[in-house]
């Protein structure tokens, strides 16, 4: 009896990935087991990246908060403090846009916490 294999699906989960490598260069694009390793390496990446995504812009959004509260002579983290005695809620991100964005806002609240 001749030997049975599912050519069919082979082919079909060989041309899935070298689709998704569609655009790289070299041997990544063609050649399967490279191809392969390839994309497997780009999946990890992906998933580690999304989430040093959200540790760099909260980042970005403390060095902005920075820059803009010592303007009005005062650290970031005494104006954190101050605004956590003051029960103001409000998150970084938004602090930060208002503070690039808005500015007679963010003094606003400046103000008051001081």
């Amino acid at each position: 009896m001749t030997r049975s294999v599912n050519a069919v699906a082979s082919r079909a989960r060989r041309k899935k990935i070298l689709k998704k490598t569609k655009g790289q260069f070299g041997k990544r694009k063609n050649v399967w087991t490279v191809a392969k390793n390839s994309y497997e390496k780009g999946q990890t990446y992906a998933y580690r990246d999304r989430r040093n995504k959200k540790r760099e812009f909260r980042s970005l959004w403390i060095i902005r908060i920075n820059a803009a509260i010592r303007e009005y002579g005062m650290s970031y983290s005494v104006f954190m403090d101050k605004l956590n005695k003051s029960d103001i809620e409000i998150n970084r991100k938004v602090l930060a846009d208002l503070a690039l964005n808005n500015p007679e806002a963010f003094k606003a609240i400046v103000e008051k916490v001081k």
